[in-house]
C-alpha cells in the first residue's frame, strides 16, 4: 500500500536535530544523526537491532543526554531545559512503547483516566468520562473499556496504548516499534490506524520500527541508519532503489517483492 500524501507544512519544522553523537563508554552508537520532522509528517527511522532507533528517542525526551549536537523540540533546546520545562514538554509528546506499558491491574478505563488524573488536575469527572469515550471510539474500541488488560488480544492493547497516547492530545507521537510481536493482518490495522491518527490528530511522528510494511505504509519520509547516521533519506522507493548493500540486505530481510 502506497502512503497517501496529506498535507505537511515544510515551512515549519517542529524537531530539529543537529550532528547528534551518543557513545556508551567506547561504544559509538550515534555518529552524526541530522534531520528535520515538520508539522503533520511522520518520518519513519529504519535500522538494524542496535543502530541507535531507541537511543534516538530517548535523547529526544530527555532520558538521555548526547555527547554532541543538539535537539530542538517545539522551539525549547532539550539539553537545556530543567526538570519542570522537560516535563511541561513530554506533555506535548505522545510516547509509544513497543509493550504497550499497560497497567495490568487497571480497566482500560483506569488506564486512560489516569494521564489525565496525573497530569490536567483542573478536569471534571464527566470530561474525563467524554475523553475516554471519545479516544476509545476513535480506535474502535469502546466496547473493551471494563475490560482488563489481559483480557485483549495483542493487537488490542497496542490500540489501547495508542488511546492512552492521544488523551493528552499531543502534537508529537513517537512510535517504538509499533507493530513489533504482532500477525500480518493486526499489523496492516495498526499502520492504518497510524494514518488515522496523523489525519485526524494533525499529529507529527517518528515512526521507529524494523519493518518495511510498516515504513512504506505509514511513512512521508523514510530514514535508514548506517553506521549511526542516516545513510539513505527520502521516500520509500528512493531509500531502496538504491544499490547500496545495506539498504538492500535491510530490505530482503523483511521478504517484500517489489519495490
Amino acid at each position: 500500500m502506497k502512503k497517501e500524501a496529506l498535507y505537511i507544512d515544510r515551512t515549519n519544522p517542529i524537531i530539529m536535530v543537529s550532528k547528534l553523537e551518543k557513545s556508551f563508554g567506547s561504544l559509538q552508537v550515534l555518529t552524526g544523526i541530522s534531520f528535520h520532522l515538520y508539522r503533520g509528517e511522520n518520518i519513519v527511522v529504519l535500522g538494524r537491532s542496535g543502530s541507535g532507533k531507541s537511543v534516538l528517542i530517548k535523547l529526544m525526551i530527555g532520558l538521555l543526554q548526547p555527547n554532541k549536537g543538539s535537539i530542538r523540540i517545539l522551539g525549547k533546546e532539550v539539553q537545556e531545559l530543567g526538570v519542570k520545562e522537560l516535563q511541561e514538554l513530554r506533555l506535548k509528546i505522545g510516547f509509544l512503547f513497543q509493550g504497550s506499558a499497560l497497567y495490568d491491574s487497571m480497566t482500560v478505563r483506569e488506564n486512560l483516566a489516569f494521564p489525565l488524573v496525573r497530569n490536567k488536575r483542573n478536569l471534571t469527572r464527566t470530561q474525563i468520562d467524554q475523553a475516554i469515550v471519545e479516544v476509545l471510539e476513535n480506535v474502535g474500541l469502546l466496547q473493551t473499556i471494563n475490560q482488563m488488560p489481559a483480557q485483549l488480544s495483542g493487537g488490542q492493547r497496542k490500540r489501547i496504548a495508542i488511546a492512552r497516547t492521544l488523551i493528552l492530545q499531543p502534537e508529537i507521537i513517537l512510535y517504538d516499534e509499533p507493530t513489533a510481536g504482532l500477525d500480518p493482518v493486526t499489523c496492516m490495522e495498526i499502520n492504518d490506524l497510524i494514518n488515522e491518527v496523523q489525519k485526524k490528530y494533525k499529529a507529527s511522528s517518528v515512526i521507529i520500527t524494523h519493518d518495511l510494511t510498516c515504513a512504506k505504509t505509514t511513512g512521508d519520509r523514510v530514514a535508514l541508519i548506517v553506521d549511526g547516521k542516516f545513510g539513505y533519506e527520502g521516500s520509500f522507493a528512493d531509500v531502496f532503489k538504491t544499490e547500496n548493500r545495506e539498504a538492500n540486505l535491510f530490505y530482503d530481510y523483511n521478504f517484500i517483492n517489489e519495490k
